[in-house]
């Protein structure tokens, strides 16, 4: 077994709670690359924000297009949502926006909160 863990690259138990043990003790081994990019320091975080990205982006949101921020991170569980990248808020925005027209389709009237 053992010959097979070393030729798929795989590891056996002893080696995997090692590595879990040595991570769980020493949290600064994580990958940080993530954090960086959706921060809004550096050249990616200035094309985010030209882009519609960032926290002044999210200031600018109207309440619907808030609540479905508040739905992925509660309900979904896909985690913070107050540092969107732009490509996320045009997603949520879409959103929003087929709530608007399905609330129109079938009240007849538009969505309480305007869009902005």
């Amino acid at each position: 077994m053992d010959f097979l863990n070393k030729v798929t690259g795989g590891s056996s138990n002893k080696d995997e709670t090692t590595a879990n043990t040595a991570t769980a003790q020493n949290p600064s081994t994580t990958n940080t690359a993530d954090s960086s990019s959706s921060s809004s320091g550096g050249l990616m975080g200035k094309l985010n924000s030209m882009a519609g990205g960032g926290k002044e982006s999210e200031k600018n949101e109207d309440a619907l297009d808030k609540g479905v921020d508040l739905f992925q991170q509660h309900v979904l569980g896909q985690g913070d949502q107050s540092n969107e990248s732009a490509i996320e808020q045009a997603k949520d925005e879409q959103i929003s926006d087929f709530v608007r027209d399905q609330y129109k389709k079938n009240m007849g009237k538009d969505f309480p909160v305007a869009d902005k």
